[in-house]
């Protein structure tokens, strides 16, 4: 399990620890666009959209895609991932909580969740067969999600 905190106020720059309190990597929200990056192991992966328009973003490699995530519907928050031949779902069991779950098919194999209601610290149990980076790519997008949340309240 991590536990993931903003590096500062006011800014969607996130560290992410392990149960002894080590840093296992780092998720980045750029202010401006829906893009960033996350480090993991010492190495940074862009984030970035998969197209110009469109609903999907893409997890790059030095040279070439690791992870894909479409935005199923406009209307759920729900992410479909592609990472080495498999397809994940990414979805908010609630329209009420800020909580996303992973499922493997069927089976629920991982959650982030915020700490509190609006709190922008979050709880993160994924599974380990997935790559560092992978993990990391999933928390940005729930972060991303929470971000466009937040900002629909505000401008309300």
């Amino acid at each position: 399990m991590w536990t993931v905190t903003p590096k500062r106020w006011f800014v969607w720059d996130f560290v992410a620890r392990d149960d002894r309190e080590q840093e296992v990597g780092q998720v980045r929200l750029s202010g401006w666009r829906e893009r960033g990056s996350v480090v993991a192991g010492g190495l940074e992966y862009k984030v970035s959209r998969e197209r110009a328009v469109g609903t999907g973003f893409v997890l790059e490699g030095a040279s070439s895609p690791l992870a894909r995530a479409e935005k199923r519907s406009v209307l759920r928050r729900a992410f479909a991932i592609a990472h080495a031949g498999r397809e994940y779902v990414l979805q908010a069991p609630s329209v009420w909580r800020r909580e996303m779950v992973l499922y493997d098919g069927e089976a629920e194999i991982g959650r982030v969740a915020a700490e509190r209601a609006w709190s922008r610290r979050a709880r993160v149990s994924l599974p380990e067969s997935l790559p560092l980076e992978v993990r990391l790519f999933i928390v940005w997008l729930c972060f991303v999600l929470w971000r466009r949340q937040e900002r629909a309240t505000h401008s309300a």
